[in-house]
C-alpha cells in the first residue's frame, strides 16, 4: 500500500478577522478510512511487520477510536490476522466503527477500564494469549508511528513558523516536533480531559525510543477538550458546521474539529501569533463521524 503526499492548501480565515497567512496540510485526503495521520502511524509499522516472523497484529483504543479502524482495514486488505483491545466493556448493538472493524475480519477482545490501564497487565495478557502477534500500543504511539509522522513536516515546502495539530497519544505530535528547525514551534491542542501529564510522558516516550531528549520548541494547549475525548459539545458542532460553509472543510468532533476551534480562538486572541506564518494538520478522523452521529442522534453536516 501507498499513497501519495498530501496537498496544502490556503485557509482563508478573514472571516474571523484573522490576517495572518494560513495553510492546511490536507492529510484528511490521504484515504477515506486510512486516514491522515493514522496511515503515517501505520505505513512504518506494517513495514516492520512484514520483516518479522509474527501470526498477526495486536493493538488498543477506545470504541470510537479510528486507530483500530485504519488498523482493521490495513489487516484485511493485507491478509493480516487482526485483534483488538477495546478500552470497556461491549455496547450492544455495536457502534459504527467497531460494526467496521468486525466486518473487516479483526477479533474485537473488550478489556475492563482498569485493566486496560495497566501497561503490565495489557503485557502480561498478549503474552499469554497473543505471544505470536505483533503489538502496536495505543494510537500507533511508538518508534515506527513517529517516524512516519516526522514524514510531515518534511513534505513542506513553506517557511511557517507554528504547526498547529491535535494531540492524542502524542506520536503525530512527536513526529512534528522532531523534525522543525529551531525557529519553528508545535502548538498541539489535547483532545483528552485530564491529560495534566501528557507533555511529560510524550517526551519520555521519545527519549526512550529515540535516545535523545525531544526538542523544546512545542506548547500544549489543555483548554480544547470541550467535554473530553468524543463527548458532545454543542459549541464545537455549531462550530464545525460555520467553518464548513466558510472553508468547505469537513471535519470531526473527536479530533480535528477541536484543532480548528482551538486554532481560530489562538490567531483571535494570542498576541503572539500576530503577523506569524501558521500550518494547520488537518489529520482526519472523518470515518469516525457517521458513529458519532449515531450516538448522538445528530447529523452534523447536512
Amino acid at each position: 500500500m501507498s499513497f501519495n503526499n498530501s496537498p496544502l492548501q490556503k485557509l482563508d480565515l478573514s472571516y474571523y478577522g484573522i490576517k495572518n497567512q494560513v495553510y492546511v496540510k490536507r492529510d484528511d485526503l490521504i484515504h477515506p478510512i486510512i486516514s491522515g495521520n493514522k496511515w503515517r502511524k501505520l505505513k512504518y509499522n506494517l513495514k516492520y511487520f512484514n520483516s518479522i516472523s509474527k501470526k498477526g497484529i495486536v493493538t488498543m483504543g477506545g470504541a470510537y477510536s479510528s486507530h483500530i479502524l485504519a488498523l482493521s482495514y490495513i489487516c484485511k486488505v493485507n491478509s493480516i490476522k487482526c485483534v483488538l483491545l477495546v478500552r470497556g466493556e461491549q455496547a450492544k448493538p455495536l457502534n459504527d466503527i467497531l460494526t467496521k472493524c468486525h466486518s473487516y475480519g479483526a477479533t474485537i477482545e473488550y478489556i475492563n477500564r482498569n485493566d486496560y490501564k495497566d501497561p503490565k497487565w495489557i503485557k502480561k495478557f498478549c503474552a499469554t494469549n497473543f505471544k505470536d502477534f505483533f503489538f502496536i500500543p495505543e494510537g500507533g504511539s511508538n518508534l515506527q508511528g513517529i517516524k512516519g509522522c516526522q514524514k510531515i513536516v518534511n513534505e513542506i515546502q513553506y517557511d511557517f513558523d507554528y504547526i498547529f495539530c491535535e494531540v492524542g497519544t502524542g506520536a503525530t505530535f512527536s513526529g512534528i516536533v522532531s523534525s522543525l528547525n529551531k525557529s519553528q514551534s508545535c502548538f498541539g491542542i489535547v483532545v483528552l480531559k485530564g491529560a495534566t501529564k501528557i507533555g511529560e510522558n510524550i517526551s519520555e516516550k521519545f527519549e526512550l525510543e529515540f535516545k535523545k531528549p525531544l526538542s523544546k520548541n512545542w506548547i500544549l494547549s489543555h483548554d480544547y477538550h470541550l467535554g473530553g475525548y468524543a463527548k458532545y459539545n454543542k459549541e464545537l458542532i455549531m462550530f464545525m458546521r460555520e467553518f464548513h460553509q466558510i472553508t468547505g472543510l469537513i471535519t470531526d468532533p473527536i479530533y480535528s474539529g477541536k484543532m480548528f476551534y482551538g486554532l481560530v480562538d489562538q490567531l483571535k486572541n494570542n498576541n503572539k501569533l500576530k503577523n506569524k506564518k501558521i500550518i494547520a494538520l488537518h489529520s482526519g478522523g472523518i470515518a469516525g463521524i457517521p458513529g458519532f452521529e449515531k450516538r448522538y442522534k445528530l447529523k452534523i453536516f447536512n
